[in-house]
């Protein structure tokens, strides 16, 4: 078993837990990423994105980069979603300019019922990485592990590739429900074996990215995407070595279903811009933590339009110390500029601790 350094920083720990804090911890989704020109850099030295995903030194240096250049309160491991169909068989690769793509979607009722767990040892590049990142943390902030929700990787599964429409997957859905069912059923086992595997490397929260949840009809939407989220919540590891591993989970466009959200089990939901997190705390504020949600294009705004934003968002939450996490409402953008999160990251820790002072 690793072992690692005490942490120094466990603002984000105590805020999904919903302890008090001094300050408000901020992160960013997609924070490692292509708005910064160290990754970009990193990023032609591995020749592809999955070059650079699948080798744990390199995952490390960008996982580092954005923690090195801002006080963040929390780093993310540096993979993919599409790591763990990618392990189930389906041949992951990327096209420049369109995205990931699978070689071998699940077309047929055939490729369907061949489903299979990711081979053993497939996904170890991914647990080597987190063990690496942790260690070379040395303590300063805690390390997010991550998966692609069991309805968000089926998206891919079915499709192929990224969608608007999700024709293909809804006409499953609708048309044979037994198999969307037999693939989410799949999914949620591989996607808990994963988490819990990145728990055992050193992960100290963990998140499950619900990105398409959104494009569901009410009623639909609890059924094949929230419900296998509960099965996933329901099997990972809550707490190693005496210490707790809180969940998050995020749902794009799920605002409208907080309630619901807020059942299933988990420490903290992810809000997207287009939710009011005020009412969303009125709601669901005695049951989890809430993360989020400035509108990422706020980013590109002047240094005092990212700061009112943030006063906006940390006085819509309210004069609160406790079950909070700051963050973007979806992934920040490959524009964006660096000088922009500067700005963002120091509003959130100056006006959240001159809220607990007033």
């Amino acid at each position: 078993m690793p072992s690692f350094a005490p942490l120094k920083n466990d603002t984000f720990l105590r805020a999904l837990l919903r302890q008090p804090t001094e300050y408000t911890p901020v992160w960013l989704m997609r924070q490692a990423g292509r708005y910064l020109p160290e990754y970009r850099a990193t990023r032609a030295r591995a020749g592809s994105f999955m070059g650079l995903a699948t080798n744990p030194d390199l995952a490390t240096e960008v996982t580092l980069q954005p923690i090195d250049r801002y006080p963040l309160d929390a780093a993310i491991l540096f993979s993919d979603i599409l790591t763990v169909p990618d392990a189930m068989g389906l041949g992951l690769y990327f096209v420049e300019g369109e995205g990931p793509k699978f070689q071998r979607p699940l077309k047929t009722e055939d490729d369907v019922k061949a489903l299979r767990l990711p081979e053993a040892g497939s996904l170890d590049y991914v647990f080597k990485a987190v063990t690496q990142i942790r260690t070379e943390l040395n303590g300063r902030v805690p390390l997010i592990g991550f998966s692609g929700s069991p309805w968000t990787l089926a998206c891919y599964m079915v499709e192929g590739q990224g969608s608007r429409e999700f024709h293909t997957i809804k006409k499953m859905l609708y048309s044979r429900p037994d198999l969307m069912h037999h693939i989410l059923e799949t999914n949620a086992r591989a996607v808990a074996e994963y988490l819990n595997a990145q728990i055992d490397a050193g992960a100290q929260a963990v998140m499950i990215f619900d990105s398409w949840g959104g494009a569901l009809a009410d009623g639909a939407y609890q059924q094949f995407s929230l419900h296998y989220m509960q099965k996933v919540v329901a099997q990972l590891q809550r707490e190693k070595d005496g210490v707790k591993i809180p969940a998050v989970v995020f749902t794009k466009g799920g605002g409208h279903w907080a309630e619901d959200i807020a059942q299933i089990g988990a420490d903290a939901m992810g809000l997207d811009w287009t939710a009011d997190i005020g009412k969303v705390r009125a709601l669901v504020g005695d049951k989890m933590a809430l993360q989020g949600n400035l509108d990422p294009a706020i980013l590109f705004a002047s240094p005092e339009q990212i700061r009112a934003e943030v006063v906006r968002v940390l006085d819509g939450f309210g004069k609160h110390n406790t079950g909070h996490v700051f963050n973007l409402g979806h992934g920040i953008s490959q524009f964006t500029p660096p000088e922009s999160v500067s700005a963002m990251v120091e509003a959130v820790h100056s006006h959240s601790r001159s809220l607990r002072a007033a």
